[in-house]
């Protein structure tokens, strides 16, 4: 469910955002250091509290908790970008759920040229869950990479690849075939959401990624949908991710 006020009728400020939909914890922390937040009439500070009957202002819009949780899968297609808006005007994946009467955020990211399961919500807290690499939620993707991975290769890719941002955490790989474009196809799941994270462990060990689609995040399947396609997952769904999400 989603997050309630605590017994004393306070929450921090921008646990609150998350609740009403704005964005992500994290997201909610850098609209208020940007000035775009206020509590009563006054700008906001990071860390403050508030409670249900205080006013609380984004971009000058009143913002309330979201009473109906609601998590959706979507295939984001290929050229879409993961963000709410896009300042060179491309697609973005709200467009695909823009008829909805709820204010989603998506949970993580997949880069413009990457495709698959995507996760949107307004419940802030299992967003911060699935999105923080301490709670180890697996995300499954099927990938293609030119020339031929060899034994090496493979080895450095599940043990950890050196990055610029660190080593990566051990990852698994499955299903490794030659693919029809005369590259590698293979499955990687990794538990971390670092950016460009899979494209940049191949091209530490020697490989261009083709072709990237994620095909499962925690206990769920892509399954049948079509890219631009989606659906609103059921509380079974949902209270097997939070399980996954150890909530």
């Amino acid at each position: 469910m989603l997050s309630r006020l605590n017994r004393g009728g306070c929450m921090r400020l921008q646990k609150y955002m998350a609740d009403c939909g704005v964005a992500s914890r994290r997201a909610s922390e850098e609209l208020i250091q940007n000035g775009r937040v206020t509590v009563n009439g006054s700008p906001a500070v990071i860390g403050m509290s508030v409670e249900e009957s205080d006013v609380v202002l984004v971009d000058g819009k009143r913002i309330r908790p979201e009473h109906k949780r609601i998590v959706l899968m979507l295939y984001k297609p290929r050229g879409v970008v993961s963000t709410s808006s896009d300042e060179s005007g491309r697609k973005t994946v709200q467009a695909f759920v823009s008829e909805l009467p709820y204010r989603l955020y998506n949970v993580g990211r997949l880069d413009l040229n990457s495709e698959g399961l995507l996760l949107l919500t307004n419940d802030g807290e299992l967003c911060n869950h699935l999105t923080h690499p301490r709670y180890g939620v697996e995300k499954t993707y099927r990938v293609v990479c030119d020339g031929t991975l060899s034994a090496s290769e493979i080895a450095t890719l599940t043990n950890g690849v050196m990055l610029e941002d660190g080593i990566t955490a051990p990852a698994k790989i499955a299903n490794i075939r030659r693919s029809t474009t005369g590259g590698t196809a293979f499955s990687i799941t990794i538990h971390e959401g670092r950016n460009r994270q899979i494209r940049r462990m191949l091209e530490a060990v020697g490989h261009r990624t083709l072709r990237l689609k994620r095909e499962a995040y925690g206990p769920l399947k892509l399954g049948d949908l079509k890219p631009g396609e989606w659906r609103i997952l059921s509380e079974e769904e949902i209270a097997a991710l939070s399980h996954a999400a150890r909530i």
